[in-house]
């Protein structure tokens, strides 16, 4: 019987190497100080409504210039989901 050829193997090469991302930073330096100031005006802005009897910040609002407090205090919560 005759012998089989012995197949020759190729050479083994690696896998390409894979490319690093350029990871992209930006400047948020602005994100803790906005997100701070919108806390502390909802929180001034409702502390005043209480404070004036509902005569301040904005009269003609009533008991609407609570809900505009804690639109401050989620936009400021808005704000610092930006934050890295």
């Amino acid at each position: 019987m005759p012998k089989s050829r012995i197949r020759k193997k190729a050479d083994y090469t690696p896998p390409p190497a894979k490319q690093a991302t350029a990871i992209k930073l930006t400047n948020r330096s602005w994100v803790a100080p906005v997100m701070l100031a919108m806390f502390l005006i909802g929180l001034a802005w409702i502390v005043v409504f209480y404070v004036t009897d509902g005569s301040l910040p904005i009269d003609t609002l009533g008991n609407w210039n609570i809900v505009v407090g804690f639109g401050f205090i989620a936009a400021g919560f808005g704000v610092s989901t930006q934050w890295k």
